[in-house]
């Protein structure tokens, strides 16, 4: 069953998302040549706690750190180490934020320095795929509408679309029903309503769809060694349409 959240719960769920959206902003300028993904945590970790907020992902079943770091074939679950990055890396940062119980999820995929043009096309393609599955969010529509129009998108420009993973339902818990795939066809599943909080993310790959998990029980990576990227936002589902919760300038709810 997918919850329907009060007011009083939507500005929890907005000011966690907003927490979120504060790390990201402030690793937008930290993500340089000759840092680690060590120090890149350390930075988000600061910033949850001095917003009198937890960073949920850490000790969830086990995982040890504030953020999922994964860098160039890294797709999701990455261990924040000492690797430092260099320029043509791409760095994707998954954090998540406990505030007054209720959770906002987001994940961006950064470039460091200049990049591939073939890293450019991952990254601003499975952003767009990120921004046409909010596109046609609303209430009233089928869950799989979302799927469908993320899918389609992404195999049109040729970018293969890992089955395995995909978005969920977000509130008290950071995993919540429903299940979003990233595929499929329209008009499918349960009907979406006002109050519905979502966790949309593509996740998409240059080469195969085909993922492996690392000896760390952690990180996955994909089997080929071609490069990943992953974009998600949290969004309350509205009447006519949605809002990002997981931004510094969302709607007001």
């Amino acid at each position: 069953m997918i919850k329907i959240r009060t007011h009083s719960e939507l500005k929890l769920l907005q000011r966690a998302g907003h927490i979120v959206a504060l790390c990201h902003d402030v690793l937008k300028n930290s993500i340089r040549p000759g840092v680690c993904s060590l120090a890149l945590d350390a930075i988000v970790e600061d910033i949850i706690r001095n917003n009198d907020a937890e960073p949920v992902f850490k000790g969830y079943r086990g995982f040890p750190n504030a953020t999922c770091i994964s860098i160039n074939n890294g797709v999701v679950h990455g261990i924040p180490n000492n690797r430092l990055l260099h320029e043509g890396d791409i760095v994707s940062i998954d954090i998540g934020v406990k505030y007054k119980g209720y959770i906002g999820d987001s994940a961006w995929t950064y470039p460091v320095d200049n990049i591939s043009d073939e890293k450019k096309f991952l990254l601003a393609h499975t952003e767009k795929a990120l921004w046409e599955g909010l596109r046609v969010i609303k209430a009233g529509i089928h869950l799989s509408t979302i799927s469908h129009a993320i899918g389609r998108y992404a195999t049109q420009h040729k970018l293969s679309i890992v089955k395995e993973l995909g978005g969920h339902g977000v509130g008290t818990m950071l995993h919540e029903p429903p299940q979003i795939q990233n595929y499929g066809k329209p008009n499918q599943g349960p009907i979406l309503k006002a109050g519905m909080i979502l966790a949309i993310e593509p996740i998409l790959n240059l080469g195969h769809p085909a993922i492996k998990t690392l000896q760390d029980g952690w990180t996955i990576v994909t089997k080929d060694g071609k490069d990943s990227a992953h974009f998600e936002h949290t969004i309350a589902v509205e009447e006519e349409g949605y809002a990002v919760l997981t931004t510094l300038m969302g709607t007001s709810i």
